[in-house]
């Protein structure tokens, strides 16, 4: 519709109204699609703007600030710059005419407005043009702070193009205006008493001020706010909504003063005010209110996160007083887990942060904190008295105590695994506890099992008697736990094989029974991964539990594991015995698959290919006997009987993609398992392959022909065999892939293309390289290096990255020269290309995860040939743009120039060792991150949204829900830049 020029405006209401309005859900539909045109549109601008001058109603009005917010967020390019100065002063004209009409209007024209000031170089001084026009209309000050709440939260908005010069800028002049925001915010509050929605609002605001760290901490330390927001806190009969708010804000300003030290006055002041709010929080949970509860453990586990360090360094001294400990121990003493939940991350960084430091007299200081966390953490994971049923692992509580379990797992050392686990069994032979006790007990000691040395260790061998000997009486949940405890002590049987019987005996009980066979069988594969050589005696009856696997009411899962823990246990068997064995245990796939060729009646069995090509590929993929060169393989006769069922399976279904890649899947495991030995099917399965993926181009037969490269890619007459298949294969999948959006469309080919090359480069590379196909294959990684798929563009930059490096790695081999002067001839007619390419990626089109494989690639170019790779770069950094769309000076010549300078005087690609916050001052580590340097000019040119200041805002002001890794060897990439580049 857009095509036909400018819609009517009576037509753009009609649509929001169907929008919002029309029953008939199509109707809505085709509303939605037609609007989201519009918005895209260069029309959208003053359209929108019509509609705020209008006033019509709600829904239009909201329509058009969206419509505004996001052109500004997206387009801003679109407008020139003449215009900026109309579009700033109409949106202040539509926020103080639309101030009554409702506050998600406002909420979207102050994103709009604050957007605009952050992209708009000429707008000098906004916070000082706002409050100056604004400041002394009571009327205009809840939108004049939404504005201002907006403004510092935006400057790391992920949808904004503004780059590292323009960021800092703006960070220098709110850290100016910041003192007089206060001061305008305390005004707000004595102008209006104790009105909650103006409360809120102006808590709002100071957190949003906290988070972007531009506040001064000794102003702030001294400042009124601070004891209104304690004062809210303390206070019994604060509304929620005000509670929550302050809780915010308080969590903003302990995150804000992470770095202690350096702001020891307002660290001072926060930590004795939270210190107050002890006696808050047991009223809280008296009135059982749990929202407030929530806050409060909120501000508790913050408070613990920010003095962390001063805690470790000095326990018990100034702020590090130990009663930061015992508030969050008090929130682990409350009945709902979810109030413990929210500390959890807490704790695993204290656990952390102590096993560094291996100080053992440290250790015994936080030891007894631990002890009740863990005596807090066993109650909270008992199921109700009149639960019934085995546990589940997917509801709420299921997941608590799965967070549980790895929590336990994380900070156990510092009570000791044997002194815990002991401790937990002595409360089972005192007296007789509740089923429910004894089922969580069991469950914590199910956590730490495997982390107890398994060593003639008497109390793990007499909680294995006492387990076996468990009645099917007790409660099924009971006997659930238990059998997931015997799986966990795997290493105990391993070392005391007497115990095999009596636990397969009770394990075999569980088997049987609907509820337990799932957790049974993923004992036993615990049993036959861990204890191979001993379970090789139990290998018949394996095998008879193998071969009746559907008579049993297993999961997917539960039946491939216990199908690959038989076939671990059968590659421990004596060689001559293999073949027979492991025909046996393929024997009922196979059956399955010929009666569902042949159409046979299933008898209960499944119809399904998929379920029997699974249970096949894992057999082939763990079925690995050790065995000697000029030894057959026992598996190949067994592989070569089972491939016509398979090469017959894959023609009835050529057309269902998920059936085929399972059958590709099962041959590809196949061919890793007798290696050399499956030369026989290389002809066939080839000629198949090829045939089927000139039809149905499923992606499955590129990773396969990858497989089949690697295994027979060095064998000197099977070279000119795997170039013909690669070719064949790659004509439809050029076809595919220049499709309007073929490579984003079909990432999936992508990454498999050029998995498939790679191994080629690898394996043969004269022979990939000597051929016509090279010069396409190098085009289309070119294109490709542009999607943003994760997996694809890993392979398309290892394919890349291993090409050029076989030009520079002398192997010895006979072969270099020709491979140096080959990728030399590829070099020279794609070289330019390449760079300018990998620069412009870089900056448009990746996420940064992706920039280190980049880096990679430039790295190899520029030990092939240095000089030749300074002059592509600096042709690729001419060619990027220098000014933003807002008029600010995205990246000057003196950075573009020092850009350059540290790339091409690198000296490694990646570190040798990550310093931490010193890293900035080490010039050798400098001089190897040269991808960090990538990353520092996206960075200037507007393009990244430096989630090293927004990402851990994020993360540290919603601590319930903090997800960070843990025994991480070094801190995160996001941790990392910004301490290098900012």
């Amino acid at each position: 519709m857009m095509e036909g020029g400018k819609p009517s405006l009576a037509l753009v209401y009609q649509a929001v109204q169907a929008l919002y309005h029309d029953p008939n859900p199509s109707g809505k539909e085709r509303a939605s699609v037609w609007l989201g045109e519009l918005q895209r549109s260069m029309y959208a601008w003053e359209i929108s703007d019509q509609l705020l001058q209008m006033k019509q109603d709600v829904e239009s009005c909201y329509f058009a600030a969206q419509t505004m917010k996001m052109k500004i967020q997206t387009s801003f390019y679109e407008l020139p710059q003449e215009t900026h100065l109309a579009l700033r002063d109409s949106l202040l004209s539509h926020i103080q005419n639309l101030r009554e009409l409702s506050p998600i209007i406002i909420t979207q024209l102050a994103l709009a407005i604050a957007d605009l000031a952050l992209q708009m170089a000429s707008w000098k001084g906004c916070v000082h043009t706002l409050i100056e026009k604004y400041s002394n209309d009571v009327t205009s000050m809840p939108f004049l702070i939404e504005i201002l709440t907006v403004l510092p939260e935006e400057v790391h908005s992920r949808s904004l193009r503004i780059g590292a010069n323009r960021r800092t800028e703006i960070i220098e002049d709110l850290a100016y205006y910041s003192t007089t925001v206060v001061t305008l915010l305390m005004t707000c509050l004595e102008k209006s008493g104790s009105d909650e929605k103006m409360l809120i609002k102006v808590f709002r605001c100071l957190g949003s001020w906290f988070n972007l760290g531009v506040l001064d901490s000794n102003f702030m330390a001294t400042n009124q706010l601070l004891v209104v927001l304690f004062q809210v806190l303390q206070r019994d009969e604060s509304p929620t909504n005000l509670h929550e708010a302050a809780s915010d804000c308080v969590c903003s300003a302990l995150y804000a003063i992470e770095n202690v030290d350096t702001h020891v006055a307002l660290a001072m002041q926060l930590f004795q005010g939270v210190l107050t709010l002890e006696t808050a929080y047991h009223m809280a949970v008296a009135r059982e209110d749990l929202d407030k509860v929530l806050n409060y453990c909120r501000i508790f586990t913050e408070l613990c996160e920010t003095f962390m360090e001063i805690t470790v360094r000095s326990p018990g001294h100034g702020m590090g007083d130990l009663r930061t400990l015992e508030l969050l121990l008090i929130c682990a003493g409350h009945p709902q887990y979810e109030v413990v939940e929210i500390s959890f991350n807490f704790w695993y960084r204290l656990g952390e942060h102590l096993y560094k430091t291996n100080d053992a007299a440290l250790h015994g200081v936080f030891k007894p904190y631990i002890q009740r966390l863990l005596h807090s953490l066993a109650r909270h994971c008992q199921l109700d008295p009149d639960h019934e049923g085995i546990p589940e692992d997917t509801d709420d509580f299921g997941e608590f105590r799965l967070r549980v379990s790895d929590l336990v797992k994380d900070v156990i050392f510092l009570v000791g695994s044997m002194e815990c686990f002991s401790q937990l069994y002595s409360t089972l032979k005192e007296g007789n506890p509740p089923w429910e006790v004894t089922e969580a007990v069991l469950f914590l000691m199910a956590s730490i099992a495997k982390s107890v040395d398994p060593e003639n260790n008497p109390t793990l061998t007499e909680v294995l008697e006492q387990v076996v000997l468990l009645p099917q009486t007790v409660h099924i949940a009971v006997r659930y736990t238990s059998i997931e405890l015997v799986g966990e002590m795997s290493e105990v049987m391993d070392r005391n094989p007497r115990f095999l019987d009596p636990v397969l005996d009770y394990l075999m009980k569980g088997l049987r029974e609907k509820p337990l066979a799932s957790v049974a069988a993923k004992a036993i594969h615990n049993m036959c991964s861990v204890c191979r050589e001993h379970m090789a005696q139990h290998f018949q009856g394996l095998l008879h539990i193998a071969r009746s696997l559907d008579s049993f009411a297993l999961n997917t899962d539960a039946a491939i594991g216990l199908l690959k823990g038989t076939a671990l246990v059968l590659a421990r068997l004596p060689l001559e015995k293999i073949a027979e064995c492991l025909s046996d245990l393929c024997s009922v796939q196979v059956m399955a698959l010929k009666k569902l060729l042949s159409q046979e009646s299933s008898n209960g069995k499944s119809s399904d290919p998929t379920v029997w090509l699974d249970r096949l590929a894992v057999i082939f993929r763990h079925t690995n006997p050790f065995v000697e060169n000029g030894q057959m393989h026992p598996c190949q006769k067994v592989i070569q009987e089972i491939w016509p069922v398979l090469s017959e399976t894959l023609n009835a279904h050529q057309a269902d993609n998920r059936i085929v890649e399972r059958c590709c899947r099962c041959l590809r495991f196949a061919v890793r398992c007798v290696g050399k030995g499956s030369a026989a099917l290389l002809q066939p399965l080839v000629t198949q392959m090829v045939s089927v993926y000139q039809v149905y181009p499923h992606s499955c037969f590129l990773y396969l022909g990858s497989i089949l490269v690697d295994e027979y890619g060095m064998e000197e007459g099977c070279r000119q065999g795997l170039l013909d298949m690669l070719q064949a294969l790659c004509m439809p999948t050029f076809q595919l892939l220049e499709q309007p959006n073929g490579l984003r469309n079909h990432p999936d080919t992508v990454d498999d293309l050029f998995r498939l090359a790679t191994r080629f480069i690898q394996r043969s590379p004269v022979t990939l390289l000597s051929s016509s196909i090279i010069v396409h294959i190098i085009q289309c990684a070119i294109a490709a290096t542009t999607l943003d798929h994760r997996d694809a563009n890993c392979s398309v930059m290892k394919f890349v990255r291993d090409l050029i490096h076989t030009g520079v790695s002398n192997d010895h081999e006979d072969d270099f020269e020709v491979r140096k002067r080959l990728i030399a001839q590829a070099m020279q007619q794609h070289g330019q290309q390449l760079v300018t390419q990998l620069i412009h990626t870089c900056c448009f089109c990746l996420p940064s995860y992706t920039l280190p494989d980049v880096a990679e690639v430039l790295w190899e170019i520029m030990v092939f040939d240095r000089p030749v790779f300074c002059r592509w770069l600096e042709v690729a950094l001419k060619g990027l743009p220098k000014e933003m769309s807002g008029g600010a000076v995205s990246v000057t010549h003196k950075q573009l120039t020092d850009f350059h300078k540290q790339i091409t005087s690198a000296e490694e690609c990646k570190q040798r060792q990550v310093k931490s916050c010193v890293c900035k001052h080490q010039k050798d580590d400098r001089e190897a991150l040269n991808w960090l340097l990538v990353e520092k000019l996206k960075r200037f040119l507007g393009l990244s949204t430096t989630e090293s200041q927004c990402d851990t805002v994020q993360l540290r002001s919603e601590n319930a829900f903090r997800e960070r890794k843990k025994k991480s060897p070094f801190p995160s990439f996001a941790r990392l830049l910004s301490t290098l580049l900012l």
